[in-house]
């Protein structure tokens, strides 16, 4: 049975995992289209907050008796073959789809799937489309790895024809979704583990293009660029700093020191000045492409520049949770090198007293792979306190430790309870210092214990 049979018959759809970023929107997509759905999880989270208050009943911890009654049950790449949820539903019959199947079938309901990929930013650059089109009434449906603080949510169920999604390359997860546009970011190395060399994880990223009829891809990027360059007969739209791409930019002013005010042009045209408040240099590259992007569905610049102004950013991209005795409180996903760089270097041009970086890795695969890099970006703070490694989906095969990461790190510290990180916080932060937690486990939960929030 195919995953669009399985859909036609089923009627009680069981998620294992419901609250990962991933599985949680579809989810929300689901449930507004009428399905019955119940769900699991091993911890307690915002997401698992949000989805019971949509009415779905969600039990904390995977039992077998968990999937009884189900007609088809989704799983996320990361579950371990052993769950006894998803033993139990092979044992008893029950289709069970991981959860790109699925997510590849609610692409194919819609005539315009904009899949955004690449490895840093889809995130923040799904967001931004989203925020342009639900602002002009588009009326999109939407798929995101993060909270819109626009909506609350990660999914939202639109009338129109457009889908604007994050295709995530982990597993070649996104080779099961059928887009319309492509949007490539940037290629950078990650997953490695699966994909074990850059030329792999290219081809990929080839093969996800090359099934879409537009190209919007990052004009500045050689991996990027090599990826796409053999595929022809397809729309190409790029975006870059370079007057050789479709939108560019000029004329690029700093405003309090990390958000950036520039100019566009498309095609050798002006078409006006982009001023954001998100900070960072990557962002230009993220607006661009969000312009570019957007400008292809019908919107005109003026409602691009004027919703990206009011985008503040994503849930859990330098989301501002609050103030602790002066100090500032940000959560941000960063848990790449290459991301942790950016966003560290963008806190460090805001002016704050010291900026310290509070970094859970996360798997030991990574960690271990990227030991040295991870210690550079780190290192970019004034001060860097991490947690246990987070190994998630993976066991500790590799001897890593988060001991071996700080020996990277001149003065850095680490705890294995996250009490312990927030008290060393509270006992050590001061009046005008930021405070950045890291990672795309559950890190946030430290900033949330030194504010006292929920």
């Amino acid at each position: 049975m195919n995953i669009e049979q399985a859909l036609e018959n089923a009627k009680r759809i069981h998620f294992i995992g419901i609250g990962g970023s991933g599985m949680c929107p579809l989810a929300e997509i689901l449930h507004e289209k009428g399905y019955y759905l119940t769900g699991s999880d091993n911890n307690e989270t915002d997401t698992l907050k949000r989805i019971r208050n949509l009415g779905i009943p969600v039990t904390l911890g995977q039992k077998a008796e968990n999937v009884e009654g189900a007609d088809m049950v989704v799983f996320t790449a990361a579950l371990l073959p052993d769950n006894p949820e998803l033993v139990a539903a092979k044992v008893n019959g029950i289709p069970t789809f991981e959860r790109s199947k699925l997510f590849g079938a609610v692409t194919r309901k819609y005539n315009n799937c904009i899949g955004v990929c690449g490895t840093h930013g889809k995130t923040t650059v799904t967001s931004m489309i989203s925020q342009i089109l639900i602002e002009n009434d588009f009326d999109p449906s939407l798929v995101i790895g993060g909270k819109l603080p626009l909506t609350g949510t990660n999914g939202r169920v639109g009338k129109s024809e457009t889908l604007v999604c994050e295709a995530c390359e982990y597993k070649d997860t996104f080779l099961d979704l059928s887009p319309d546009v492509s949007v490539i970011l940037n290629i950078d190395r990650d997953h490695m583990e699966y994909f074990k060399t850059l030329d792999n994880l290219i081809a990929s990223f080839t093969k996800f293009a090359s099934m879409s009829k537009v190209i919007i891809f990052n004009g500045d990027d050689d991996n990027t660029i090599k990826s796409v360059q053999g595929i022809k007969d397809k729309e190409k739209i790029t975006f870059g700093s370079d007057a050789t791409n479709t939108y560019y930019y000029k004329n690029l002013e700093w405003v309090h020191g990390a958000f950036a005010k520039f100019t566009v042009f498309k095609d050798g045209e002006e078409l006006g000045t982009v001023e954001l408040n998100v900070p960072g240099d990557h962002n230009i590259l993220n607006a661009l492409c969000a312009i570019a992007t957007s400008m292809y569905c019908g919107a005109t610049f003026e409602q691009c520049k004027n919703s990206l102004y009011n985008f503040k950013g994503a849930g859990r991209r330098f989301e501002i949770l609050g103030e602790y005795n002066g100090a500032v409180i940000v959560d941000d996903y960063a848990h790449h090198p290459k991301e942790l760089e950016v966003t560290l270097s963008a806190a460090m041009k805001m002016g704050y007293e010291r900026v310290w970086a509070v970094f859970q890795p996360f798997t030991f695969s990574r960690t271990k792979m990227l030991l040295k890099e991870f210690g550079e970006a780190l290192s970019i703070a004034d001060k860097v306190v991490m947690t246990e490694i987070m190994g998630s989906r993976e066991i500790n095969t590799f001897g890593i430790k988060t001991q071996d990461l700080a020996d990277e790190i001149e003065g850095s510290v680490w705890f294995p309870e996250f009490s312990e990180v927030a008290d060393y916080l509270k006992a050590n932060i001061k009046k005008g210092d930021l405070v950045i937690t890291l990672g795309c486990g559950d890190v946030y939960k430290i900033a949330k214990m030194i504010l006292g929030i929920e």
